[in-house]
């Protein structure tokens, strides 16, 4: 079993990402959920954009490292929506990670890519933060630089379609979504 770090999205800590952690460690991983705002989840996308700008990004990545410095090389980094961003930014850092997790919005740069690299995405189609046009340039070089990318696109649901507490949330692609996640996770 895996190591899995989960980065929340622009909300904050929510359930979801607690329920999230506690489903995957009921399959035997070891799940961290860090705090990146150190503040109450937003209850608003826009309130959240403003805790983002209150804290600032550099702070949020700072936070995602603390987070990690104690966890194995081979940790799965993965994150929901600006959290998939995190984990994405923190790849290049994290050489051994096992695999590349993204909920809700892609992440990671080819040049943080390792050949092999196992990166799964899950993505609501469309997506009003993640256009066709960028998610296709994103999984062309995200493959000719060698990752073994997986992606799922769940049709007719809104962006953070497995959070059940808000009006995106989609019980049908949310049960879709999580075995995919736990046989990506079984194989990395």
């Amino acid at each position: 079993m895996r190591h899995v770090v989960l980065f929340h999205s622009v909300y904050g800590l929510r359930p979801a990402v607690r329920a999230a952690a506690d489903r995957l460690r009921a399959a035997g991983h070891q799940v961290s959920t860090p705090d990146l705002y150190g503040l109450p989840a937003a209850d608003t996308v826009e309130e959240g954009f403003a805790l983002l700008d209150k804290i600032g990004q550099e702070v949020v990545l700072d936070r995602a490292r603390a987070a990690l410095r104690d966890l194995p090389p081979d940790t799965v980094l993965g994150g929901f929506s600006m959290g998939a961003g995190v984990a994405g930014a923190l790849l290049a850092e994290r050489p051994d990670t096992a695999g590349l997790l993204l909920l809700h919005g892609t992440g990671g740069a080819p040049d943080a890519v390792r050949a092999g690299l196992p990166v799964q995405l899950h993505l609501a189609d469309p997506d009003p933060y993640d256009v066709p046009d960028e998610v296709d340039e994103w999984q062309r070089a995200m493959t000719g630089a060698g990752a073994d990318l997986t992606v799922f696109h769940y049709p007719g649901v809104g962006h953070l379609f497995t959070d059940p507490e808000v009006a995106e949330y989609s019980p049908d692609a949310s049960a879709a979504a999580w075995p995919r996640v736990l046989a990506f996770l079984a194989d990395c």
